[in-house]
């Protein structure tokens, strides 16, 4: 097994830049390229007994590499094509400047403030739900809550404020 792992590690030392070089080549796309040579080359370790008799070894690992790439592309695009599908006939609300500041706002303060404004008027949860949630008191999450508030309200208009329910308590 020893002479085997040798073999094998003279001839991936001396031929991955190249199929590597070839895939990136082919597929256009070197991050493709390195996930589908890797998973080749640990296939050709598997069946190293049989693909070092082939007529050369070379070629083979970049032809399995070339149908991983290959198989993989199709994936996305049967993803892409059930989504489209799925997706053929439905209305997609635009997004409106109002959620993009809010989500721009929320982005800007703590992420405990954060989890709690979300849990409070996003999903609707109460304080005490919320402070089971997330292994809390009451008193931090209204503390959190409060001071969310404020830090939203400094980077939110009144008018923005007042549609995500920052009045609410």
């Amino acid at each position: 097994m020893k002479r085997d792992a040798e073999e094998f590690d003279a001839f991936y030392a001396a031929s991955a830049q190249r199929v590597l070089g070839h895939l990136a080549a082919m597929t256009g796309s070197r991050a493709e390229a390195e996930d589908a040579v890797a998973e080749a080359y640990a296939r050709a370790w598997d069946r190293w007994a049989s693909v070092r008799e082939c007529d050369s070894p070379e070629a083979w690992v970049r032809r399995v590499a070339y149908r991983i790439a290959v198989s993989a592309w199709r994936k996305t695009v049967n993803r892409f094509r059930a989504h489209r599908r799925e997706m053929a006939g439905r209305q997609v609300e635009p997004t409106s400047v109002n959620h993009v500041a809010v989500v721009s706002a929320l982005r800007r303060i703590s992420a405990e403030q954060r989890q709690v404004v979300v849990l409070h008027h996003l999903v609707g949860l109460s304080v005490t739900e919320i402070a089971a949630e997330i292994g809390s008191n009451v008193n931090t999450v209204k503390t959190r809550l409060a001071r969310g508030r404020r830090a939203l309200a400094v980077h939110l208009s009144d008018d923005a404020y007042e549609i995500t329910g920052g009045g609410r308590q």
